[in-house]
This record gives C-alpha cells, structure tokens and sequence, in this order.
C-alpha cells in the first residue's frame, strides 16, 4: 500500500509545484494541496492499521516528503511535521488514541514541543496553560500536541509532557510573517487554564525509552523506534527534498544558459559548473544515504528485540543535522552560480534558498550540541539526556 501512496504522492507534485506562490501568498499551505495528500493516503502512513492508517516503512513516509518538498518547500514541510503525528499518537493511551481517531480517521494534529507550557498537578490529570510558538500546519488540524513542564504543589519542576489538546481549548494566534517557510502558516498556539487528563498526555522519560503506553494495542515495531530518530527526521527530510529540487531546476537552467560575459559561452560547457553540480549532488546523496542507512540500523535491532545502542541513537542525531548542513552547503553552492535569473520570484530555487535556511534553525537542527553529545560519548563521558 505504501508504493501506491508514493505514487499517488508523485502525481500530485506538478500540481503542489503550481501552488508554491499561493501558498507564500496566503502564508498557509493551500487547502487543494492537504486534500489531495489525505485522498492519496499520505497522512495516514504513519497511522496504526486499526485506525485505517497503513503502519508503513518510515523510510517511505520520508521518501513522500522528499518528493513534496522538491515542488515546494513549505508544503514538504507542513506535510513532514503534520504527517509525522499519527506516529506519537499511537503512544499515547487507548482513551486519546479513540478521542482523536475513534469518530474520525482523517483528524489531523499540529504541534509545538517546546516546553513553553506550563502545567499543575490536579485531580485526574493537569491544568494546562501557556503559550507555544511555530505549530506548522495549525489551521489544517483539529488537535495539538505540545510540550510543557509540570509542577507539583510545592511549585517544583517533576516532568516534562507532551498534552494533547482539542481544537475548541486553544487560540490560534497569526502572527506568521516570514521570509523562509512562508507557506507553512506556522502560527501561534494559545492555551489558558485548560484541564488536560491524565490519558492525554505522554512523559518525555517514556518516549526517551521508547515506551508509550499505546504500544500495548499498537504492537507494531513502527512505534518501538526512538522519539528522537523519527521526529528529527521529519525536519531534516525536507531539507533533503528542497536540496534536490533546487539541483533539479540548476542543472535544468544552465543547459539553457548563455553566459554573455563569457562570449556566449554556454553554462553547461564550464567545466567548473560540472564539478560544482557533482560536489552538489554527493552532498545530496550523502544526506539521505546517511538518514535511511541509521533508521534500517535501528529497525534491525527492534527487529531482533534488542534496546537500541545509545551510540547509535547519538549517531542518528549527528548525520541528521550534518544532514541538514550537507543539504544547506549544496544549495548555497547551486544558488550562488545560477546567475541573476534565479533570483526571479516564482523560481523553485530562491524559494528553496529561504525555505533551507529557514528549516536550520529549527531546535532540531542545532549542529554544535548534537554533535558534541556524540563525542562526548565517544570519549566516554555521561552524555546528559537531550533529544536522542
């Protein structure tokens, strides 16, 4: 089923392509673009089969988004983030998991991690307030996941969460204006006083140990790899995606080219233009090599019911974020040599200039401290708990 979704993914690109301005126009992914996606599958890969999803292969989820993100950058994004959902859902206790999906199989969720939520322990569960910012995709959802401390009685910090929210107990406040990511209508999330169950709710200690109460109805071994592995790879993917979409239309560009300060020259006869688009596409290739080689390791293990090694978990953050970086370099590399005309609006590549660069700076994508939690453990130094 999964290779009908990629390929059902795969004929909607020139369309998605088509929409890239309109979605910077109305800074939100079009609505013809999500429901297209929905009618071919896509948001339901990730999903557990009992919820009509498909529990597929998430080297095939990534695959989807690579391709989105290669017509558009913020439609791959949206998509990735949103997609990637139905993953932690299937975590989370049988009350939420039929509270989202029970009425409804096609309900979407957004997020915001960050633990700029604050929670209090009550009766049966927490009362949640706060105010979360960059949830992609918010107005194509009906439920939120987001991230918070709790606080006991005596005001001390006793867990971290992630709630899930439904759509009628938060605000969503727009406030989206930017020069990357535009489409992607990642707004503001605003909740006050709200009570959130006990049911409703996932410890970041658990999922750290690739434990979610779900994981008692959803047996799959889809949903006993690492928090960590999967949603970090949800922002580095569409990176990738932009990186091979920008090589795509560079390479297409300079076979038209005539370079005039050169006598006519033709671009594609430079020889330094073929040296820059092989160090380009190595890059490229690297990054995605690298993210679907770590995911088949970790399988393998969860395959044999082994607990997945720390070193490797700490490896799959170090290529992804050099991931993120490789897919970056070659598209600086692309853009600077493509000549005036790519600086056009409605170009595929100046968007993929500022959609890139817009996705490093995500918290998942911060180079110096995933990498220096790799060497630290190589050097065998207690590596803190963070997200690996």
């Amino acid at each position: 089923m999964s290779q009908a979704v990629l390929d059902g993914v795969r004929d909607l690109l020139p369309g998605i392509r088509e929409r890239a301005d309109e979605a910077e126009r109305l800074r939100v992914v079009p609505e013809a673009s999500i429901k297209e996606l929905e009618e071919v599958g896509f948001f339901r890969l990730l999903q557990p089969k009992r919820f009509d999803g498909f529990e597929s292969d998430p080297v095939d989820f990534y695959t989807a988004v690579r391709d989105i993100a290669g017509a558009c950058g913020s439609t791959g994004w949206v998509s990735s983030v949103v997609g990637v959902h139905p993953w932690q859902v299937a975590l989370f206790p049988e009350e939420a998991q039929q509270a989202v999906w029970g009425a409804d199989t096609s309900t979407r969720l957004s997020s915001s991690y960050a633990p700029t939520g604050k929670a209090t322990v009550t009766d049966g569960g927490y009362t949640l307030s706060g105010k979360w910012s960059f949830s992609s995709g918010c107005d194509h959802c009906s439920w939120v996941l987001l991230g918070g401390l709790v606080f006991n009685a005596d005001g001390n910090v006793v867990d971290f969460k992630t709630f899930m929210v439904p759509r009628e107990n938060y605000t969503i406040v727009d406030v989206w204006h930017m020069v990357g990511l535009s489409g992607t209508g990642s707004n503001d999330i605003v909740v006050e006083d709200v009570f959130v169950p006990e049911a409703f709710t996932l410890s970041m200690g658990d999922t750290g140990r690739c434990f979610g109460p779900g994981q008692e109805q959803n047996t799959s071994e889809l949903y006993k790899l690492p928090f960590h592995s999967i949603f970090t790879g949800t922002i580095t993917t569409p990176i990738i995606g932009m990186a091979r979409g920008a090589y795509a239309e560079h390479v297409d560009m300079q076979q038209k080219r005539v370079r005039a300060a050169y006598l006519g020259e033709k671009a594609s006869l430079d020889p330094f233009a073929a040296v820059r688009i092989a160090k380009a596409s190595s890059e490229i290739d690297a990054a995605w090599a690298l993210l679907v080689n770590n995911i088949r390791e970790e399988q393998a293990h969860v395959a044999k019911g082994e607990q997945i090694p720390l070193g490797l978990r700490l490896r799959v953050r170090r290529d992804q974020v050099l991931g993120t970086q490789r897919a970056i370099d070659a598209i600086d590399s692309l853009f600077e040599a493509s000549g005036g005309r790519a600086l056009t609006q409605g170009t595929y590549l100046q968007r993929a200039w500022r959609d890139a660069h817009a996705g490093r700076v995500h918290a998942a994508n911060d180079p110096e401290r995933a990498l220096q939690m790799y060497g630290a453990h190589e050097f065998g130094h207690k590596v803190d708990p963070g997200m690996y």
